[in-house]
């Protein structure tokens, strides 16, 4: 009888058999939750299941450069998990960096923070900023790391931002309120000139987006996967990119 590993072998081989790369997503989203629910089921520190999910994201990365995805948006530190317990929020900032600081050493990614890094330690901040230029001007997949990051918090720079760039232009407020389009608002969001995201994964089996790219999402497909995020297979993506592939996209229309 094959053994289980044999089995999910000749099954992933199926599934990217069966994927046209045509129906492949440009922009991936990822939700990578159910770290400290993981390690808990283990009877493992907090730590251990966040330094197991930072370990995933190479292999996310992988999979995503061999299916042709373009970009891959990863929410690793909301702005709500910044009111967890000091320690814990301490350590997992510190397992965060050094999981930038690994992508950016791989020499194949273009990174891009995206997220309220004012929230952040300002040491912490620096070593992303960092991190993020080290990869300036690469070609190849486009990773946004969304660290200290929530969809109010990104409309409502984006909205700051557009404003502030039209006091400098000597508009008033008067004339903002009337030219203002949605155009404008994404023209300064985190991802400008980036395509939206076609596919949102979460993992961990919660089906909610929890404020993830909230303005880019409205015409996303959304793809909710039991498995925690340190348990995450290429199977898990390959059926993830399956089940967005079989989906009809009409935009509302």
């Amino acid at each position: 009888m094959p053994s289980a590993g044999l089995l999910y072998q000749l099954y992933e081989r199926r599934l990217v058999k069966g994927l046209d790369r045509a129906d492949v997503p440009r922009h991936v989203g990822v939700i990578l939750d159910g770290n400290r629910r993981w390690a808990r089921g283990l009877g493992a520190p907090v730590a251990h299941g966040h330094r197991r999910g930072a370990d995933k994201i190479s292999e996310l990365l992988h999979w995503s450069e061999e299916a042709g995805v373009e970009v891959v948006t990863l929410w690793m530190l909301s702005t709500d998990n910044l009111q967890r317990d000091p320690a814990e929020v301490a350590e997992l900032l510190g397992i965060i960096a050094g999981a930038v600081d690994t992508i950016a050493a791989t020499g194949r990614h273009a990174l891009r923070v995206v997220g309220s890094l004012d929230l952040l330690p300002d040491d912490v901040a620096a070593r992303l900023r960092a991190a993020e230029a080290r990869t300036a001007g690469r070609r190849g997949l486009a990773v946004n790391v969304a660290i200290g990051y929530g969809g109010r918090h990104e409309i409502t720079d984006a909205v700051r931002a557009l404003l502030r760039e039209r006091a400098a232009a000597g508009q008033s407020i008067e004339d903002v309120a009337a030219e203002i389009g949605v155009d404008d608002i994404t023209a300064h969001l985190y991802t400008k000139g980036q395509p939206d995201p076609d596919l949102v994964i979460r993992t961990s089996g919660e089906q909610r987006l929890g404020g993830f790219l909230l303005w880019q999402s409205v015409h996303s497909e959304y793809y909710f996967c039991e498995v925690y995020w340190p348990d995450f297979r290429r199977v898990d993506f390959l059926r993830a990119l399956r089940d967005y592939a079989q989906r009809e996209r009409r935009h509302g229309r």
